[in-house]
């Protein structure tokens, strides 16, 4: 076939070239954006008198044709059409002829991808930000089940402070609330309208920009042609966002992977997130925390790469940009995998309270609350940690823990202790002191669970 930009051209290229330089293996996906913004643009030119009315409302007519074969898998795309966008022009010429040729006036492939890309990003934005609220939710209601269930709360990976599991899965939920505003941040600068701005230095027709702006519903348009073709700012900060997210499930899958080893025992995942092993018949692994916890590598690579690619670009449009397509589309996809899978995994597993409580019995995690206890005693923080340091290494060296020492062994190392030191240093009490903003008690996490469900509604 012949090429449509081939007028300049005295020979054809090489078939591998045309393999090489093709992106139509990945960038077909983006069809539908391709054919809506060529929608609105046929529009555009019909009401500006730079194309005949009859010619753009054929035009308009036929692309929602094409749209509906390849929905309906009529239409096989050709490599040697390079693209999506020659691909669907060639096939416009096939079917109108010269009237499919007016099609790209006014406009470059350059803004015509940028268009492309920021529909589809806008897109799965929305896409994501579903999948995220619906994690939210299940960590939400979860939560809402387990605000008494204690646990160890964890600094350096070993015990520090009892709190219960709710505080735990909150503390994931804040950081996928940050990660949806994250989320609403790009689409709003990748809602911005590219097309108009031609291979680099816009054009002489009398576009009409704010028409395409409003039809194909971005909140404004780009105000510099070479930032216009040239910017994918808007694919590293997805990249950026996506790498983000995909960090907070792999530390909660590190925690998960930890707490069903059976030296935690904290949690057992449904034998529907699980797998076995091919030798050991005792098994049972989880495969799926630990796969998503490995594809956040991949993910991180998309945005390195992404970043690597436009560093030594220089104004305005180049082929290296090309390379941005792959790896947004991996990582997007990557992402929404994950997200299913570990929001169904945390929701199906099977928390171990009495394990859970347990743990907090060893490890003196309630060894800052009793030093809490001697300064309302009146004695200086620094002397109280000193004093309770050397309760603690007395423990140690004889086998037991601060609950199950005699008063008489207390006040061996400091006069100040009485008995309702034994009050202040249970678990129970150690979490429901803890009543400030921000704490683990129960009447705090249950203004928090409040909090949470009114945000969910509102997004």
């Amino acid at each position: 076939m012949s090429k449509l930009w081939g007028g300049r051209f005295t020979a054809s290229t090489d078939s591998f070239t045309d393999h090489f330089h093709s992106s139509i293996s990945f960038d077909q996906r983006m069809y539908k954006q391709d054919i809506t913004g060529s929608i609105a643009h046929a529009a555009m030119l019909g009401k500006q008198g730079i194309i005949p009315m009859e010619d753009s409302l054929l035009l308009q007519k036929t692309l929602k044709e094409v749209l509906e074969d390849i929905d309906n898998g009529k239409i096989s795309f050709d490599e040697k059409a390079e693209d999506i966008h020659m691909n669907i022009e060639t096939i416009l010429i096939e079917r109108i002829g010269d009237v499919g040729k007016r099609l790209h006036t006014g406009r470059s492939r350059n803004d015509q991808v940028a268009l492309d890309i920021r529909m589809y990003v806008k897109e799965e934005i929305k896409n994501i930000e579903l999948l995220i609220k619906e994690l939210m939710e299940v960590l939400n209601n979860l939560a809402k089940k387990h605000t008494e269930t204690i646990m160890p709360g964890y600094t350096h990976l070993q015990r520090a402070q009892p709190i219960t599991f709710a505080h735990h899965l909150l503390a994931y939920v804040e950081m996928f609330k940050r990660d949806y505003a994250r989320l609403e941040d790009t689409y709003k600068r990748t809602n911005v309208m590219p097309l108009g701005s031609g291979a680099l230095a816009s054009t002489t027709y009398p576009l009409d920009r704010a028409f395409v702006t409003e039809q194909l519903g971005f909140d404004s348009y780009t105000l510099n042609s070479l930032d216009g073709v040239s910017d994918r700012d808007f694919c590293i900060e997805l990249l950026s966002t996506l790498s983000i997210i995909m960090m907070h499930l792999s530390r909660f899958c590190e925690e998960i992977i930890l707490w069903s080893s059976h030296e935690f025992k904290f949690v057992e995942l449904s034998d529907a997130y699980s797998t076995g092993s091919s030798i050991m018949p005792q098994k049972k692994n989880p495969d799926m925390a630990e796969l998503i916890r490995g594809k956040t590598g991949r993910v991180y690579g998309y945005l390195m790469g992404l970043l690597t690619t436009m560093k030594g670009l220089p104004l305005a449009y180049n082929k290296d940009m090309q390379e941005d397509k792959e790896g947004v589309f991996a990582a997007i996809d990557t992402l929404k995998m994950c997200l299913p899978v570990f929001t169904a995994m945390v929701d199906t597993m099977e928390v171990k309270k009495d394990t859970m409580y347990k743990a907090t019995k060893g490890g003196f995690t309630n060894a800052t609350d009793a030093a809490d206890w001697l300064v309302k005693q009146g004695v200086p923080f620094r002397d109280a940690h000193e004093i309770i340091g050397k309760l603690v290494l007395y423990c140690i060296n004889n086998n037991t823990n601060l609950d199950d020492l005699s008063l008489e062994e207390y006040q061996a190392i400091s006069p100040v202790f009485n008995k309702t030191v034994y009050d202040a240093i249970t678990v129970e009490k150690c979490v429901e002191a803890r009543n400030v903003p921000g704490g683990p008690s129960k009447e705090y996490i249950a203004s928090l669970i409040e909090l949470n469900d009114n945000y969910l509604k509102t997004i």
